[in-house]
């Protein structure tokens, strides 16, 4: 079973309960992602409600502030090759060397974001941005669970 068939097979009576297991999937699922979490839109911010890793003091992103920030303004994915050269990177870990967000949508609406970071320089290629925007679509087949404010 590939991890798209993974993911859809997750039962989760809310969306916190769902975005949990997706993280802790997508980061166990390549050596090369060292950070996963997941964003929700709240107002003007990128409010974040699911991660796998070490915990970082950017829990509130501003809409246009940073990489995440960008994407979720831009409606796009993002991939960073190298965070040291974005002007617009927030930094969370030190350790950190490139980062891919994807947008999440209901309805064309950015509802939400996947964020990734890598500890390695030019980690995320177009299978990686094949692979999360179709996860995206994924989660957002019960979008139930993106519509409100607190699924």
């Amino acid at each position: 079973m590939n991890l798209i068939e993974e993911i859809e097979r997750v039962r989760a009576t809310s969306r916190h309960e769902l975005l949990e297991q997706v993280v802790k999937m997508l980061r166990n699922s390549n050596e090369r992602y060292s950070w996963v979490g997941v964003y929700m839109v709240r107002g003007n911010s990128l409010i974040l409600e699911a991660f796998s890793g070490e915990r970082t003091e950017h829990e509130k992103i501003g809409i246009g502030d940073g990489v995440c920030g960008l994407a979720a303004k831009l409606g796009e994915t993002v991939v960073v090759p190298d965070v040291r050269k974005e002007p617009r990177y927030i930094a969370c870990f030190p350790s950190t060397r490139s980062e891919i967000v994807v947008p999440i949508k209901v309805e064309g609406r950015v509802v939400g974001e996947i964020d990734i970071d890598s500890d390695l320089l030019d980690a995320f290629d177009a299978e990686d941005v094949k692979l999360l925007e179709q996860v995206a679509k994924v989660l957002v087949e019960r979008p139930e669970l993106f519509l409100e404010p607190d699924g």
